[in-house]
């Protein structure tokens, strides 16, 4: 794959995802197992070597999912689709590793194929359709038409193909009610403080569409069969390996950056406190930290 050349790019969501591409990687590696089990899944009702098109791929998690889960069956093609160069290599490299090392083991062989992409001015279709399934897993709710991107995606599918839709589920948990720093319950006014960032994220988006209603409804409005949803659990309970601590850190950063404002002044310095590797209640070696998170994921098949 051409070298690209790496500036920040601030997508639609006004998000730098290149300098998410850490954070991508730290989660990806906690939910592997989880995700393995929903890629065998979702390709079971597939074709013999069928297309499938990873949208907003990331650091490439469940691209490595989607190549085992190809190979175990004989074979096919994964296309990789971001609009951020960095995390399109990443994911294709990621990808690609795990083809080769499937390759050896099965005799299978699973084509990874790139594509540098914004799917806000860009088709689907256009860059790999028609195929026999699309998934994109929170990428759509970065969009500014959400049912519009959805409705694009739909066109990239083949007849009898299928989409799954991996948006919404219950927003991860990591902090115990009581940390013993400042006042408990910090975890919910974190995750009402970044609801609400959410939403003015939205509203700041230029050409943003609100939702007519809840995901199964819109691939139903679409035209969709069979239209079902599963939810898939990542549990890693404490005490957590260094690697959940890692996250965590990583996570609580990022609430703070995006949403700290909306925080009150003495949750803004108690999650100050957990953030500093000198301070004693730093996150990063509490053995009380954990990963507890559900995805929800919406299918439907392409009449």
């Amino acid at each position: 794959m051409a070298a690209h050349s790496h500036h920040h790019v601030r997508t639609h969501d006004g998000i730098d995802w290149s300098s998410r591409l850490n954070a991508l990687r730290q989660a990806d590696e906690l939910d592997a197992d989880a995700r393995r089990v929903v890629a065998r899944r979702i390709v079971r009702p597939l074709p013999d070597h069928p297309t499938v098109l990873d949208v907003g791929c990331g650091a490439g998690g469940m691209a490595v999912a989607l190549v085992e889960a190809l190979s175990a069956r004989g074979g096919g093609t994964v296309v990789l689709v971001d609009a951020t160069p960095e995390l399109l290599d990443a994911a294709t490299t990621a990808a690609r590793t795990a083809a080769a090392y499937e390759g050896d083991t099965a005799k299978a062989a699973v084509k990874v194929r790139p594509v540098l992409a914004d799917l806000v001015t860009e088709r689907p279709v256009d860059l790999a359709g028609p195929v026999q399934l699309v998934w994109a897993s929170n990428v759509v709710h970065h969009l500014p038409d959400q049912r519009a991107a959805v409705a694009g995606l739909v066109e990239a599918i083949a007849p009898g193909g299928w989409l799954a839709l991996a948006e919404g589920g219950l927003e991860g948990k990591f902090l115990p009610w009581d940390l013993g720093v400042g006042e408990p319950g910090l975890q919910d006014r974190l995750a009402a403080a970044r609801a609400h960032w959410f939403a003015l994220m939205r509203e700041n988006t230029e050409g943003s569409v609100r939702m007519p209603g809840g995901w199964n409804t819109v691939l139903a409005e679409l035209g969709m069969l069979d239209v079902t949803a599963f939810s898939f659990l990542v549990d890693h309970p404490a005490p957590a390996k260094q690697a959940v601590r890692d996250w965590a850190v990583e996570r609580l950063r990022w609430h703070h950056e995006v949403a700290g404002h909306l925080l009150h002044p003495d949750d803004r310095r108690t999650t100050r406190r957990l953030l500093d590797p000198q301070d004693p209640a730093y996150l990063g070696l509490r053995d009380d930290v954990f990963l507890l998170m559900a995805s929800t994921v919406h299918l439907g098949r392409r009449p």
